[in-house]
């Protein structure tokens, strides 16, 4: 079997990662993430994915890229970094829903070829209380996550709902696609 290279730093990448049971690394990538402009979301998405993928250069490997662009309102939510912001951004969305796209880039090095695709995902938030938010951004501390919450943890209590065809997409890694992309590459993944 080829090594497999996740291209990602992301914890919460290489915690869905290790759910697959296979044996992987885990390289930086080193990508310009600005929009080029006009760029959609869904193309936005897509070329940081691949970009991801190819500007790791291993030798007889299967890469990984992904990306994830959060939008509210036809604009894109960024990692907060900080509470305030965390905050500030759970105020903007609370009662909407953020639209999630991403992208995922499976890199055979061998033959060049890369598999490209990418799963939209929602989260409704519901009406939420300014209390609420900043218990829940103290208890969660969620600002590495575009949105500013983590619904696997304590941030489904933020929900409404969510929809989409993968709910491992919403944390960065579409597993069920990349599952399929693996054994496509004749990985067996059971």
């Amino acid at each position: 079997m080829k090594n497999i290279i996740l291209a990602s730093t992301s914890p919460y990448r290489a915690a869905l990662m290790e759910r697959l049971g296979l044996p992987f690394k885990a390289i930086a990538p080193n990508t310009d993430e600005t929009p080029i402009d006009g760029e959609s979301f869904t193309a936005l998405s897509l070329r940081l994915a691949e970009e991801k993928a190819r500007s790791v250069s291993v030798n007889n490997a299967l890469v990984i890229g992904s990306d994830q662009v959060a939008v509210l309102s036809d604009r894109q939510l960024h990692k907060p970094g900080t509470p305030e912001k965390a905050e500030a951004q759970l105020k903007q969305a609370q009662g909407q829903t953020i639209t999630f796209y991403t992208s995922l880039a499976l890199l055979n090095t061998v033959t060049d070829h890369c598999h490209l695709d990418y799963v939209v995902y929602r989260a409704s938030l519901r009406p939420l209380s300014n209390d609420e938010i900043t218990r829940y951004v103290e208890a969660d501390t969620p600002l590495d996550c575009a949105g500013s919450f983590k619904w696997e943890r304590l941030g489904i209590s933020l929900m409404r709902e969510l929809e989409g065809p993968d709910p491992t997409a919403l944390e960065g890694l579409p597993l069920i696609k990349l599952c399929a992309m693996l054994r496509d590459e004749g990985v067996p993944v059971p």
